[in-house]
């Protein structure tokens, strides 16, 4: 949320009720699930990242000005306030690979290309004229959504459905693809059922940083891109990227921006 955000019940971001109130300034104790309204404050230690992939997503948040003891999420996809991806370092890319992190460095889903041949990645025609499949999934390996991208001609359109199959919205290319060129922006409408829920736009510095709003104009995320290193930028495809959320966002439109961070990257951005 922000600060300009009106009190009311939201989903908590924590994930430990249904809903909790948000007082016009932050999160409040008051809470509620299945209509009968508790106290919990909003207190909740951050786990303290383990291991060398943890330090490394700490790294990262630090030299972006974010602290991995923020305001801590609920643990899954779909509660966190910051979502770390980073993407498996391959000398030869054919399948798109992503581990996605909370700001504690804990895993809390991946990225995954599926349904292409080996043949067909490496003997047919450009990446960008081939479609591609991609599944999100939790860290059980239980799909959340799949993503596909048709073959892209001079602008891209990504498909999102649900595990089930309903379609749940797309991710359209408004404008040329001139990110590649400095002071070229790319922007892209988030859409559900032929509604516009929200946008994102690039900032034409090759993908560095990305901004989605809602329908009002309202800035509600934001995609930055990290530095991977000189030798994963140099001799691979690997890209490290965080998602901030501004604060807790409704559905369609907290699984299309999710998506459209997958989307961005993966489909969007690479060559």
């Amino acid at each position: 949320m922000t600060a300009q955000s009106p009190a009311g019940w939201h989903a908590d971001p924590l994930g430990r009720h249904e809903l909790r109130y948000w007082n016009g300034g932050q999160w409040s104790e008051h809470v509620s699930t299945s209509g009968r309204q508790a106290i919990d404050p909003p207190v909740q230690p951050q786990p303290r990242p383990v291991g060398k992939q943890g330090r490394r997503v700490t790294k990262q948040l630090r030299k972006m000005g974010l602290s991995a003891s923020g305001q801590p999420g609920g643990g899954t996809l779909f509660t966190e306030r910051v979502l770390v991806f980073n993407q498996n370092a391959k000398l030869l890319e054919v399948n798109a690979e992503y581990t996605i992190y909370s700001q504690g460095g804990t895993e809390v889903g991946s990225v995954r290309e599926v349904g292409r041949t080996f043949m067909s990645k490496t003997s047919g025609p450009t990446r960008n004229r081939q479609s591609h499949t991609f599944e999100v999934v939790d860290t059980h390996g239980k799909v959340l959504f799949r993503l596909n991208r048709p073959a892209k001609i001079l602008r891209s359109k990504m498909s999102v459905f649900g595990e089930d199959g309903e379609a749940i919205g797309q991710i359209a290319q408004k404008t040329l693809d001139l990110a590649g060129f400095r002071g070229f922006s790319t922007k892209f409408t988030l859409e559900s059922h032929g509604d516009p829920v929200g946008s994102m736009i690039s900032d034409g510095q090759e993908g560095w940083e990305c901004v989605i709003h809602d329908p009002a104009g309202n800035q509600v995320a934001q995609i930055t891109r990290s530095w991977a290193g000189m030798t994963k930028e140099v001799f691979t495809k690997a890209d490290n990227y965080v998602l901030q959320f501004r604060r807790p966002l409704e559905e369609p439109l907290r699984s299309l921006v999710i998506a459209g961070a997958v989307a961005f990257d993966t489909a969007f951005r690479q060559k």
